[in-house]
């Protein structure tokens, strides 16, 4: 990036800002940004990011503009990691690889913005504000940021930054080669072409999509591909923690295949929903419309919240018109092929889905309802859920002392116990009618992640528990003969940062400041995703 320069702006704020439906007043951009620039504001806030109001035919912004406090840069097609146009640049780097290494991350957890990197900027803001339901502008959270009045934990994910972006990436068994440790990074729309052409889907059916084929690092040849998730599962403690024998699943996949040291770069915003529909549909979220956990949607004029436990079942709804997920691509190819996806919430297409479970008993109940709404069936959902569940003080792949300090930790045990026995029960029986394509999505990672930051004892403890679950499946897929028949994949959604709970505070009043007297109403979701000329 030394050759970057400073310019006058390519897209300023002399033109009102057209967002597909939303229009406002260019007075208000302007306040807004410098309000949220303001050096006070910069403990909590590292970056923000809003879109050229000129679009390409497919929505995308010809530009997105990026600045912190200390400057302003402008990104496109031809200038993917920016051009300067104030100050010094605010993406001080955009190396994929910075904190590859566990032990370099482990000795600067959060850190500070100069030190930092922001990978692979352009694709992913592009891609984000390509929706119309993103915001007018996104604020990006530091790591250190700590705002649990705004629904804020000790762990956190979200940004645009390199340890916030990574999830783990490893691949083992058939077609992969035994070669531990790969100074290489990937992206997390590239698991959904991967694992359809390992599966028998042709490249030029996967050829649209926003990732791509890693044949770099498979080759066909399994019979049958299995993707395992851990939302949340920090990359460097899940190596490391393989290698002192405290994973011995992991390094069971491991010994048999490689792992990525960068990871995979997960789409921005780097959240649970965007994510897991970006892997499975192998494109972006300008793409798929699922742009963040809560967003407001100017069509229908409510806020949406797809990742909650009572909304999960109806995530599919949501999908813009062209989005085709990995169970469709297999079956569409193989038409005979049987797919599973367990406990996740990208499943359209799959023969054996948890969530068709789930809506199948609601709508015999007539429980009803989107979903999609803050407010929609909640109760009718989870009572149901909770009584199906197994309990997990009663297993002994939970730690016990866990769910009883965090009630998440406790739900998503149960979750992740019943996705094991889904996962056992479809591989049982008559082998014709095993899923030539599986998913299990584990949630416990996520829950212990959130409740104390990446390597902490809690994030420990989900660690283990989800690996001792990956070694029953393990177990099991030897003894009938199919383990050293199947591709498998482990990776998350995105990587976690510890905040500090002594970094506190809140952008909401400097906008307030800002915005009304212009007589310009706004609103906050998230936090982090700024509406404007949208009532709160």
């Amino acid at each position: 990036m030394d050759d970057r320069r400073v310019v006058r702006p390519l897209l300023g704020f002399s033109a009102s800002v057209r967002h597909h439906v939303g229009v406002v007043f260019p007075a208000g951009l302007e306040a807004a940004v410098a309000s949220l620039r303001a050096p006070e504001l910069s403990p909590i806030v590292d970056l923000l990011a809003w879109p050229s109001p000129d679009r390409d035919d497919s929505g995308r912004p010809l530009a997105v503009f990026v600045a912190d406090f200390g400057g302003v840069a402008c990104l496109d097609a031809d200038n993917p990691e920016g051009v300067l146009i104030e100050g010094r640049h605010p993406l001080p780097s955009t190396d994929p690889m910075v904190f590859a290494v566990h032990l370099d991350e482990a000795a600067d957890p959060s850190p500070d913005h100069e030190r930092n990197s922001y990978p692979l900027p352009w694709m992913r803001l592009s891609s984000f504000f390509t929706d119309p339901r993103s915001p007018d502008i996104a604020v990006v959270h530091t790591g250190k940021h700590f705002f649990p009045e705004q629904g804020g934990h000790e762990g956190e994910h979200g940004s645009l930054g390199v340890i916030q972006s990574r999830a783990p990436l490893v691949l083992s068994g058939a077609g992969v080669r035994s070669r531990g440790a790969l100074d290489h990074h990937a992206r997390l729309v590239d698991v959904m072409p991967t694992l359809a052409w390992v599966a028998g889907v042709e490249p030029a059916s996967l050829a649209d999509l926003d990732g791509v084929i890693r044949s770099d690092l498979v080759e066909r040849g399994a019979r049958y591909v299995i993707g395992l998730l851990w939302d949340g599962a920090h990359p460097g403690s899940l190596v490391e923690r393989a290698a002192s024998g405290e994973l011995p699943g992991v390094a069971r996949l491991l010994e048999r295949g490689c792992y990525l040291t960068g990871g995979a770069v997960a789409e921005f915003p780097s959240l649970t929903l965007v994510n897991h529909t970006s892997m499975l549909t192998g494109v972006g979220p300008g793409r798929h419309g699922v742009v963040g956990n809560v967003y407001w949607d100017r069509e229908s004029n409510a806020r949406v919240v797809p990742n909650d436990a009572s909304t999960w079942h109806r995530v599919a709804q949501l999908y813009r018109d062209g989005v085709t997920t990995l169970f469709e691509a297999v079956v569409s190819a193989r038409p005979d092929a049987r797919t599973a996806s367990i406990n996740e919430m990208t499943e359209r297409g799959a023969w054996a889905s948890t969530f068709a479970l789930v809506r199948s008993i609601l709508d015999s109940g007539d429980a009803g309802g989107s979903g999609l709404s803050a407010a929609a069936e909640p109760d009718d959902f989870l009572t149901m859920m909770r009584g199906f569940l197994p309990d997990p003080l009663e297993s002994n792949l939970v730690t016990h002392s866990r769910c009883a300090e965090d009630m998440d930790y406790a739900f998503y045990s149960a979750i992740d116990l019943f996705g094991l026995s889904s996962m056992l029960e479809l591989f049982s029986g008559d082998e014709g009618d095993w899923p030539a394509v599986s998913w299990w999505s584990q949630y416990t990672t996520d829950a212990a992640h959130h409740a104390g930051g990446p390597r902490s004892a809690i994030a420990t403890d989900g660690l283990r528990d989800c690996d001792a679950r990956l070694v029953v499946l393990l177990d099991h897929l030897d003894s009938i003969g199919a383990l050293d028949r199947s591709l498998i994949l482990l990776t998350a959604d995105h990587g976690f940062e510890s905040a500090d709970t002594s970094v506190r505070g809140d952008w909401a009043p400097a906008l307030a400041a800002a915005l009304e007297p212009l007589g310009v109403p706004w609103r906050d979701e998230g936090p982090g995703f700024i509406y404007l000329g949208v009532q709160q």
